[in-house]
């Protein structure tokens, strides 16, 4: 197998979603094959290329596990899933989103909250960071657990306010919501396996360095 098919004899965990598109021209320009990937939507393993594709929160697990040598996945993946045992080897650049705190607009409905009640009610798809956040900052929240659309969370009173992702802002301003706190800025981070990143070390280092050119 020729470096131009596969990156050395590595195993290397792609995101599908908002990072896939981004991940394979990047591995493209690494001369990784990444044709059949692109040509086959319903297929998860490309061993030809030793490249495996799964949602972008299941890459630590895989990578951790050693079921990937190495793995590509967002920031905010990652800060949510601060116990897994990966390294972080680089930060992409691309895929740049905001995490933020966002609320109704007008009279802030969260610095309300605060001021009467000493406890806000915060929605989020991220329980790990937005509980940290609010600790990080002093002030006591509750935080509610939604998998859907968050933005609707506040529409209907649930709560105060959300943490959510955001790239554009747009479907926060389409459901009149404004960003009132940024927490991070979140792109796409290159991972490893802990054991591979020893064991394999000759051959992710010369991966590293080809994306730092």
């Amino acid at each position: 197998m020729s470096e131009a098919h596969r990156a050395q004899g590595l195993r290397i965990a792609v995101p599908r979603g908002a990072l896939f598109e981004g991940t394979l021209d990047l591995l493209e320009r690494l001369g990784i094959d990444t044709l059949q990937v692109r040509e086959n939507d319903r297929k998860l393993l490309f061993e030809e290329s030793g490249i495996i594709t799964m949602r972008p929160s299941d890459v630590p697990t895989y990578v951790e596990a050693g079921a990937a040598d190495l793995g590509i996945t967002g920031k905010d993946v990652l800060m949510e899933q601060a116990e897994r045992e990966v390294y972080e080897l680089a930060d992409l650049g691309y895929g740049r989103c905001l995490m933020v705190v966002a609320s109704e607009a007008g009279e802030d409905p969260a610095s309300d909250a605060l001021r009467r009640l000493g406890v806000v009610r915060i929605a989020t798809k991220y329980p790990r960071i937005a509980s940290q956040h609010f600790l990080s900052t002093g002030r006591q929240a509750e935080i509610v657990e939604v998998k859907g659309s968050v933005e609707l969370a506040p529409l209907t009173g649930l709560v105060d306010a959300i943490v959510d992702l955001t790239a554009t802002g747009t479907t926060l301003r389409e459901n009149n919501l404004v960003i009132r706190e940024e927490i991070s800025v979140c792109t796409a981070r290159l991972i490893a396996n802990p054991v591979a990143d020893k064991l394999k070390a000759d051959a992710i280092d010369a991966l590293v360095t080809r994306i730092a050119n």
